[in-house]
């Protein structure tokens, strides 16, 4: 799931002004903690305006519809299918979640929480996972036993769960983007544990600019960038499993990321992706089915699509050496560009 912290946003923005009759947008930044994780949000305004209260609001509403942890949102309500309508958050979610889960056959799945908390990665200990207990929880995992109709959840199994953890954190910050919009701000960039929607470039011209992390190889390591991206109007989201996973008694990692198909850990030399979309929602789903598919058929998908861009971190062996992989159209920077 795209929930850790590998892109982080260059701050220090030095904005000149001409003097106090042509000074321009003034530069605002908040900052706060939602689902868990830091928010942190710049953009420009004509009258400074400072929009946390409104902001808070709609995570407040946001959280209400679609938090797995709040025991009375309405997703933990469908989950305990109680009967009740679906709001417009969760249409959107759900929606996208179906949508990208065929495209990418499955790789991206909104209902792999059993799979997740059974490996240790949700609620609950690992236990002795057999073949037959996997097998026994694939039977009610699956994008196809449930969908939406009448404004209602339907599920071919009760014991199906639903968790968009994986993209709807990117479709928040898709919706606090829509936000500022709608208040005539168009230069902004949202940030929610990782997830980011930028608007358009600031006023000077210049486009907002984005660290790729090098992987760590401690979970507690500090974060170290090595290329960079300047984006405008567009959404990026990460995923990785050098920072969660766990080890055995014999050393052997276990990823978080557990491939919906199989009902197993990926185990590939995949080690996290960057995705650049048109918008923070897809970016976020994208992420999690490209670490699900492997550095292969990632990069053959996006190879196929026009609306899409990735950065590709692999392992080269058994001993952290690492390498890079950018699509055809992402432009990288250095240091020595910036």
């Amino acid at each position: 799931m795209a929930t850790l912290r590998n892109l982080f946003i260059l701050l220090g923005i030095l904005l000149v002004g001409c003097g106090p009759l042509d000074r321009g947008p003034e530069m605002v930044s908040i900052r706060g903690v939602v689902f868990g994780t830091y928010y942190s949000i710049i953009y420009y305004d004509d009258d400074g305006e400072v929009y946390q209260h409104a902001v808070d609001s709609l995570f407040r509403d946001f959280n209400s519809s679609l938090s797995f942890y709040d025991k009375n949102s309405l997703l933990s309500r469908i989950n305990r299918n109680e009967e009740t309508a679906v709001d417009d958050y969760f249409e959107v979610v759900f929606k996208r979640s179906q949508e990208i889960a065929e495209e990418t056959d499955g790789a991206f799945d909104a209902t792999v929480f059993p799979l997740v908390d059974a490996w240790g990665f949700g609620f609950s200990e690992r236990g002795d996972l057999s073949p037959e207990k996997i097998d026994s929880i694939l039977g009610f995992v699956g994008y196809n036993k449930v969908w939406l109709e009448d404004g209602h959840v339907h599920k071919a199994d009760e014991r199906v769960q639903l968790d968009f953890n994986a993209i709807a954190k990117g479709y928040a910050s898709d919706l606090v983007g829509k936000y500022l919009e709608s208040n005539g701000v168009t230069s902004y960039l949202v940030e929610i544990g990782g997830d980011i929607t930028a608007g358009g470039a600031k006023p000077d011209g210049d486009l907002w600019r984005i660290g790729l992390e090098i992987p760590a190889e401690r979970v507690d390591a500090p974060q170290e960038w090595e290329y960079y991206v300047e984006v405008e109007h567009a959404g990026l989201a990460t995923s990785g499993d050098y920072r969660k996973y766990y080890e055995d008694e014999d050393g052997m990692r276990y990823s978080h990321t557990i491939d919906p198909v199989t009902g197993y850990p990926v185990n590939h030399q995949l080690m996290s992706v960057s995705v650049f979309a048109a918008d923070g929602m897809s970016a976020d789903a994208y992420a999690t089915a490209f670490m699900v598919m492997g550095l292969e058929d990632a990069v053959d998908f996006v190879e196929s699509r026009d609306d899409l861009e990735a950065y590709f971190v692999f392992s080269t062996d058994d001993r952290g050496k690492f390498e890079y992989h950018a699509t055809t159209g992402l432009d990288l920077l250095t240091r020595d560009d910036l």
